[in-house]
């Protein structure tokens, strides 16, 4: 056995575990089981050309010489980022924790209290600092959150009687470069027209619906907003604000000025820079506006015995719901991002936040004065953490670099100079140095902080923040530590057992791809830095691309998109750019079969499309007369078809070469969703099949961890003829020659978390990542057999098998009055994460084990579905009290004096052996979903607040 072997650590069946499951499914051999599965005419004839695999020591020398090529820098370029510090407390116990990073997205509430209760503080400190009613759990960044702003003003627009028909959105010339151009993405193809200018010199006419200022402006002059919000709340112009969120503990609070939207990022609460990525971005707005309000909100509810208990709340899903009428695709949030970010508040406290936020103006006051005494002048009158200086930059810009510092170097005549909490009285006599040397003054030495104050009474924050318990309770690190392991053992995770989610790919994040993420040579630089300054990132990125090249079959790939959703949006828009290059402007009509994932719909309105569905045949595959029919209909307009492959219903449909030759032959453009692309890798891909774009999420087939709902990576591959329109950056430049304008803030996207997809491909090459494949479609399968006669499965592909996931049938229980989601809480009581309950069906659940599962682990699965479908059989309609009706059941319950229900507590807790093992007590009982929306409380109130709610 080859113990260097990646794959041999990835792939969980062993060799004699396969054989038995091979005999199981009844089948020879693997290459038999992939035969029975995949359509002969898209199978590969040649394995994937990559480079030979890595040992996983191989690859952490590898990754290490690489990050050697970074030049790291003291980075003052602000525009959005800057260094953080990460408390050790934070980085150790969340963002190198499992328990933390291979948590799913909260939907199952039960077992996600502790990460629920994570992002109820991020959201209370979010609403505390921009002084709004309402923040969601995180956006993916600025820019997008920017993009998000824009979009709910423009749906809540007609509202506003007089502004029924009004488009016009008024940019601020502060505004950051990435958000603007982020902007122009979103804003062309639904309809609305930007007009970019002086804040102070606005019309307010009617024609204009919003307006989003920058705060600090982009060179860090602070305005006072407060005329221009009223000015344009009597027009009814909605108004959003970007803000820097360190700078809101001094600088008077947006809610105060009477804005409707907030938006900003959290990286600078103990956030590494990653060269852009993965950041929360934050999101806070008024409590009207809350059935607008894009991503995941979570609330305050209570469970059936009436106690406190967490969810998400809302439009937790929008886009699933309300498909092509959806104003945003947002699925993935930054979750694992905004827990640190909340953290950071939680460990410093108010106190603490307000030393922090005086030290970085109090370092930015002392740097004026100390370059005014040089003869360099400050610009901004009034500022927080940013200077503007009058200066000749071309003979700074090599002095300043060859100190290894990085300055903004905003015109021949001018730089900015943004400071941050790593900065003291060193780094500010390294910058006057700076100044010294390239313009040979007479040295000065920096020995003390200027107290002067840079900010007007009439912008000085007046207001309290942070004032919860939660904030001032755990400011020493053993107080930390233990809260963060309170809360990480009410959160069933990836380290605990399997979660079969199918469409979700829940796969073992490796330690060996998560440990660079620790390395401050990839996590302390600048996204905006000069190229030679990040050779070490440039080498994996572009390494990375070419990887994903070959696994699609494409011709090239944008890694800018940072999260699924986004990719399909990007997709989208690169495909509307290649039809308005061919002059083909009306083409606007998207065919999505009516199996598509929610994002698919969502995703196509914001890219200017109309949706049109087709048909799904009794079989769940495409129906392929009428997607002929309508291809044929909208051929003069026609677009493009998303499709995703396999199909959402777990199967390889046969005809899909088909599909795709009837959309190119009426003028159209194929898109793949990439969320099945685990089904593919090394057996198959997107170009074989006939697509011309896909998405790929990272966090599902290449092992980035779904870290509670986000980080995210949706970067898109493309063929040949839409290469040229692959996004750009307004800053560094990326992209085609005819590049769409930015998907998401940061040139690469979170190009931080990228390397974990670079070590996943890199240490299982082409073998293993060929292997892995088969081994999904293997641990699938088995499932499916083990389960027959228990569970049928709804859609199989033509020989009987499954793809990596199948779609159990669960509807004929209700007849014993079983929902599904009865099954989904009462597997918690084994041990067990739900798999995805009512999608793409009602009434279904779908699962997908992926290859990381052994044999063991698959059998644990299946016996306790195989147990629940005995309490099914002995459940009634007319009684409610059973077992599977009052699961989930928690420690409380089990330990409490009193027990009348008419089942033992061994048959609750411990209906098989193994659970008495490893047993995971959910911390609440079943949540009340319908409470907490109609009594929504989505930040740390206090409990008598929730009391009164109640009442």
């Amino acid at each position: 056995m080859n113990t260097n072997l990646f794959q041999l650590r990835h792939i969980g069946p062993r060799t004699n575990e396969q054989e038995t499951m091979l005999k199981t499914i009844s089948v020879d051999s693997l290459d038999q089981l992939i035969y029975e599965t995949i359509p002969d005419d898209i199978r590969l004839a040649s394995k994937l050309n990559l480079a030979p695999a890595m040992s996983e020591y191989e690859y952490l020398n590898h990754i290490n010489e690489l990050a050697a090529k970074n030049n790291v820098f003291k980075s003052y370029i602000g525009l959005g980022y800057h260094e953080a510090i990460v408390p050790s407390v934070i980085q150790r116990n969340i963002l190198e924790n499992p328990g933390w990073y291979t948590a799913y997205t909260p939907y199952q509430a039960e077992i996600a209290q502790g990460r629920l209760e994570a992002l109820l503080n991020y959201q209370t400190m979010v609403c505390d600092l921009t002084g709004m009613e309402l923040a969601n759990a995180s956006l993916l960044d600025e820019g997008t959150a920017a993009a998000e702003a824009m979009a709910l003003l423009f749906d809540v627009r007609e509202r506003a009687k007089k502004k029924a028909g009004a488009n016009k959105f008024f940019i601020s010339e502060e505004i950051l470069p990435q958000t603007l151009s982020v902007l122009q993405t979103r804003a062309i193809p639904i309809g609305i027209e930007l007009v970019i200018g002086d804040h102070t010199k606005f019309n307010f006419e009617d024609d204009f619906f919003g307006a989003i200022l920058q705060y600090p402006g982009k060179h860090g002059q602070v305005y006072n907003y407060a005329d221009f919000v009223t000015a344009a709340n009597e027009k009814d112009i909605k108004v959003a604000v970007a803000a820097d969120i360190l700078s809101l503990a001094k600088l008077k609070a947006p809610g105060e000025f009477g804005v409707d939207v907030v938006v900003g990022t959290t990286q600078r609460f103990g956030i590494p820079l990653g060269y852009g990525g993965p950041h929360a971005g934050y999101f806070a707005t008024k409590d009207e506006y809350k059935r607008s309000i894009p991503g995941r909100i979570i609330g305050v509810t209570k469970d059936v015995d009436g106690g406190r208990a967490l969810r998400m709340a809302l439009q937790t899903r929008e886009q699933h719901i309300k498909r092509e009428r959806a104003t945003s695709n947002i699925c993935t949030a930054q979750v694992l991002l905004a827990v640190m970010a909340g953290m950071y508040a939680v460990y410093h406290g108010k106190d603490g936040i307000e030393f922090i936020a005086n030290k970085v103006h109090t370092t930015a006051t002392t740097l004026a004065a100390s370059l005014n005494r040089l003869g360099f002048k400050n610009k901004n009158t009034s500022y927080f953490d940013t200077l503007l200086i009058e200066v000749e930059a071309d003979i700074l810009r090599p002095v300043a670099e060859n100190n290894k510092i990085n300055f903004n170097y905003i015109d021949k005549n001018h730089v900015s100079i943004s400071l941050n909490e790593t900065v003291g009285l060193g780094e500010i006599n390294d910058i006057v140095d700076c100044f010294e040397q390239a313009f040979n003054i007479k040295d000065i030495i920096v020995t003390e902080f200027v107290t002067e104050d840079a900010i007007p009474s009439a912008i000085k924050r007046n207001t309290s923040f942070l004032d919860n318990d939660v904030f001032n309770t755990y400011q020493s690190e053993t107080d930390m530590m233990r809260y963060i392991k309170k809360l990480e053992r009410k959160d069933l995770a990836l380290n605990h057992s399997m979660i079969s989610l199918g469409s979700c790919t829940m796969k073992l994040n490796a330690a060996s791809e998560m440990l660079p993420l620790s390395n401050p040579q990839w996590g302390n630089i600048h996204p905006f830095v000069p190229l030679n300054q990040a050779e070490g990132y440039q080498a994996v990125l572009k390494n990375l691309e070419h990887q994903l090249n070959v696994v699609t079959g494409f011709a090239a790939t944008s890694l800018q998109p940072n999260s699924g959703a986004q990719g399909e949006f990007a997709g989208l828009m690169v495909i509307r750019a290649y039809h308005q290059a061919n002059g083909d402007n009306h083409r606007n009509i998207c065919l999505i079969p009516a199996s598509a994932h929610g994002t698919n719909p969502a995703s196509a309105v914001m890219a200017g499309m109309k949706v049109v569905v087709t048909k799904t045949d009794e079989k769940g595959n495409i129906d392929v007369a009428d997607l002929r029919e309508k291809a044929e209909k909208h051929k003069d307009n026609l677009a493009a078809l998303m499709v995703t492959y396999p199909s959402t219903h777990g199967v390889y449909e046969k005809a899909i070469k088909e599909v795709t030759k009837i959309i190119h032959d009426n003028g159209g453009q194929v898109y793949m969703d990439g969320a099945n692309m685990n089904a593919q890798v090394g057996l198959t891909n997107p170009a074989t099949i006939g697509a011309d774009v896909c998405h790929l999420n990272l966090h599902k087939t290449f092992a980035i961890p779904h870290g509670g709902g986000g980080p995210g990576v949706g970067p898109i591959c493309v063929a040949p003829q839409l290469v040229p329109f692959l996004p750009t950056n307004p800053v560094v430049a990326t992209g085609g020659e005819n590049a769409i304008t930015a998907i998401s803030a940061a040139p690469w996207g979170s190009a931080l978390a990228c390397l974990i997809s670079y070590g996943y491909i890199t240490m299982l090459g082409a073998d293993g990542l060929t292997n892995s494949t088969k081994n999904a479609i293997l641990n699938a399968n088995y499932i499916k057999e083990r389960l027959q006669g228990h569970f049928s499965t709804l859609y199989t592909g033509e020989m009987g098998r499954a793809a990596h996931e199948m779609i159990l049938d669960c509807r004929a229980f209700k007849e014993k009055g079983i929902e599904v989601v009865d099954i989904a809480k009462r597997l918690m009581d084994y041990g067990f994460h739900a798999p995805t309950v009512s999608f793409p069906v009602a009434g279904t659940i779908m699962v997908e084990p992926t290859e990381s599962e052994s044999l063991a682990e698959l059998d644990r699965f299946c016996d306790a579905l195989i147990s629940i479908r005995k309490e099914i059989d002995t459940a009634t309609k007319d009684d409610t009290n059973n077992v599977l009706k009052n699961a989930p059941h928690t420690q409380e319950m089990l330990t409490s004096d009193v027990w009348n229900l008419p089942y033992t507590r061994k048959q609750a807790a411990f209906p098989l052996s193994y659970i008495a093992d490893n047993k995971f007590w959910p911390s609440v009982r079943r949540v009340d979903d319908a409470y907490g929306d109609r009594n929504l409380i989505c930040s740390c109130n206090p409990i008598e607040d929730y009391m009164e709610t109640e009442a």
